[in-house]
Order: structure tokens, then sequence, then C-alpha cells
């Protein structure tokens, strides 16, 4: 009881300089809900309560770095998992993944308009470098392609900059890329509308192609039946 009373008159004389719960348990050893009942009726100056609300904001920040490392850690190592279970990279698997590229992005043949050519649109350059190699891969001759580029009119003034982004990542020249301008600006949440990280949409396009768009939609029919 003497030690429960002596425990009780440390908590309160650290109170009144205006420590927080935190930094009073980790001296006295009792249950926070005790340590409240102990300190209710003790009356903090505006200053110590100030100081009292400081210190809760810097222990959440302090709480909220360390679960931010911790999630970015085991972010990285699911990343870094996840990319060695790839590991290399076959014809064969190039030739599916491709097949699979376009059954979701490609343009289809449609009844009213046979003879569609090969029209494959993204706005992420790694897909779109990934889709360049199955095309090669599948005996596309680099001359066929060509490209269209998709961009907001508000970022006309970058057209340039674009051009040469996508020159890049593709490695085609920057003739073969034709800008064509969205009027509209639509509302959007969309986070990668930024200057420094908007360069449009590129539509990849293939000359004297429609034999390929009907191979492509008889590989997607024979993964389809083989699904059955």
């Amino acid at each position: 009881m003497i030690k429960k009373e002596k425990e009780k008159e440390v908590a309160i004389n650290l109170r009144k300089q205006g420590k927080t719960y935190s930094e009073i348990l980790s001296t006295v050893s009792v249950a926070k809900s005790t340590l409240a009942i102990w300190l209710q009726s003790v009356n903090l100056s505006k200053k110590q309560k100030q100081r009292i609300t400081k210190e809760r904001l810097a222990g959440s920040k302090r709480g909220g770095d360390v679960k931010r490392k911790q999630r970015i850690n085991k972010q990285n190592k699911i990343f870094s998992e996840a990319k060695s279970e790839i590991g290399s990279f076959s014809k064969r698997e190039l030739f599916l993944a491709g097949v699979f590229l376009y059954w979701a992005e490609g343009a289809k043949e449609k009844e009213y308009y046979p003879g569609s050519p090969l029209r494959f649109a993204n706005s992420d350059p790694y897909m779109i470098k990934l889709f360049l190699n199955w095309l090669q891969n599948v005996g596309v001759k680099k001359e066929r392609i060509c490209f269209d580029i998709y961009l907001h009119k508000n970022n006309k003034y970058r057209v340039l900059e674009v051009i040469d982004y996508w020159s890049r990542h593709t490695g085609f020249s920057k003739k073969l890329f034709r800008v064509y301008y969205k009027k509209d600006i639509p509302k959007t949440k969309r986070k990668n509308i930024h200057p420094d990280t908007y360069f449009g949409l590129v539509r990849i396009y293939v000359k004297e192609s429609s034999d390929l768009v009907r191979s492509i939609s008889g590989w997607v029919q024979g993964i389809v039946e083989h699904l059955k």
C-alpha cells in the first residue's frame, strides 16, 4: 500500500511537470486505467497541455514512421521474391504473353469492318516495349510499325518531350510518331496526369496486318477451348 502511495505521488509530480501518460508509465509500473484515476484531479497549465499535445503528436509520428518502415520493408521483400520467381523468359512464354496482351488491349476485327489492322494501345512504356518484342517475335518487320500518340490538349507545349520519351522507350524514330490531341480535359481522380509523369497514350499500328489479327483471334480461341 505504501509502495502504491509513493508511486501515485511520483506519477502526480511527473504529470504536474507536463509529462504524458507514456512518459509516466515508463517510470511508474501501474495499469494505465489506474494512472488515469490517479491523475484525474491534476490541473495542468496551458503550457503543460501544449507540451503534452506536442509529445502525443510526436509519438504518433514516431509510431507512423515505424509502421511505414515496416510496410516498405515488407513490400520490398515481397517484390524481390516475386521478381526472382519469373526467372528466364522463353519464346513460348513471350508468345503467350503477347496474345494475352492483345486479347485484353488490342483492337478486334468487326463483322461490319472486315480487314481491320492490328492496333494496340497503352500508356505503360514497358507494356508497349513488351508488345513490340512480341511483334518482332511473330515476324512483323519494323518498317510496318507506326505509332499514334494521344495527348491532352493542355500538354501540347510538351509535345517534343513526349515524342522523345516514346522514341527512347520504343527504339523507333521520332518521325514514326503522329500526335493527336484530346480536346476535352475530363475530371479524373487519376494521379498520373501530372506533367512530370504524364506522357499520353500510345497506339501501335501495323500496316497490312489483318491476317495477323485473324491469327490472334484463332490463338485466343485456342486458349478459350483449352480452358474448357
